[in-house]
């Protein structure tokens, strides 16, 4: 039995094309209000001559309005967008999606959302806003929530809000800092966290990655055993998945080094763990935090990672990921992984 979404994309393939352009305008002018017309065009990739006609439609219909200062939604263009976003879900084939990497990979969820962060930068905003809906779906009575670094969690603090108020909350560095730029840094990204939530936040001042020699002496500070037992305790762990030779370079891998992870085909990172294509661990930093073997003990894993760039980083990883993670991502990750794949009906 056909769905009206069916009989619309046989018949009226344009009609949907057209929906989903205006849909994709509305929702960026919601998310970013108020908007110029030259950075709405810039940031969703079109023309500013196709951009002014679509713009003069939907002012047209009161969907939106125009001020000296931008492009707003009104209230109305707010209620519809509301409405369309199941349509446009089914239409654009994100439910098939979901369920289908949920089965491939054999994970607790896949939240996919539209487009492609690689394309359009916006989209990791949207990503984070994804990560901060699911957070909140699983936090009941007492949450430590374990956090990684990376401009991928930095977009998933700015998404976060007081309505997720807990006196039970605690947000810690899942590891220790790996030179990257202060805004990204865990410890950075759990207090902003905290200050956006108005909960607390744990410190974890320690590099990420250390010699033998150094790993065993932090081991015996209390201070350090202290922080990594909450760590381990966490009831949500959030963090994202790094191409292997980007991670690697930015925690300035020796040469050797670099170039046997190369000739071994690492394409994927997390928790300093280097993967190949198969999801084999080729290389392992020593690193202070979570490990990967932690992560069977934590009931909630939520992965975010988006970019049609990261692909064989996700894919990688997801070989390994444990059985309750639940992945965020964009269509243009999703629509890599599932290449090869023959789709749902």
């Amino acid at each position: 039995m056909y769905s009206l979404i069916d009989i619309q994309k046989k018949l009226l393939p344009d009609l949907l094309q057209i929906m989903q352009k205006r849909y994709l305008i509305l929702q960026y002018i919601d998310r970013m209000q108020p908007v110029g017309r030259r950075s709405l065009a810039q940031s969703l990739g079109f023309t500013e001559r196709v951009l002014r006609s679509e713009v003069e439609f939907l002012k047209e219909q009161n969907l939106i309005s125009i001020t000296s200062v931008g492009a707003m939604i009104t209230s109305i263009g707010k209620d519809l967008l509301e409405k369309l976003e199941s349509v446009m879900r089914e239409a654009s084939g994100i439910d098939v999606m979901e369920a289908q990497l949920k089965s491939i990979f054999q994970i607790q969820k896949v939240v996919i959302v539209s487009g492609d962060s690689d394309e359009t930068p916006w989209v990791k905003t949207e990503l984070g806003r994804a990560c901060a809906s699911s957070m909140k779906k699983l936090i009941m009575g007492k949450n430590i929530i374990a956090v990684t670094g990376g401009s991928t969690m930095a977009a998933v603090a700015d998404k976060l809000t007081p309505d997720f108020k807990s006196d039970d909350l605690l947000f810690v560095p899942a590891r220790g800092g790996i030179g990257e730029e202060v805004q990204n840094q865990a410890n950075t990204i759990c207090s902003k966290m905290a200050a956006n939530t108005r909960t607390k936040h744990r410190v974890f001042y320690v590099p990420d990655q250390v010699s033998n020699e150094i790993y065993t002496s932090f081991m015996k500070e209390p201070m350090i055993k202290e922080v990594l037992e909450i760590i381990r305790s966490a009831s949500i762990v959030l963090h994202g998945i790094g191409d292997a030779i980007t991670m690697a370079e930015r925690r300035k891998t020796d040469a050797k080094e670099l170039e046997k992870m190369r000739s071994e085909n690492a394409v994927g990172e997390a928790f300093g763990y280097y993967f190949n294509e198969a999801g084999e661990v080729v290389h392992k930093v020593l690193t202070v935090g979570l490990q990967l073997s932690d992560l069977d003990e934590i009931p909630n894993v939520i992965a975010v990672a988006g970019g049609s760039s990261k692909v064989k980083a996700i894919k990688a990883y997801l070989q390994k990921a444990p059985s309750q993670t639940i992945l965020i991502t964009d269509e243009g990750a999703a629509k890599g992984l599932l290449k090869g794949y023959p789709l749902l009906k």
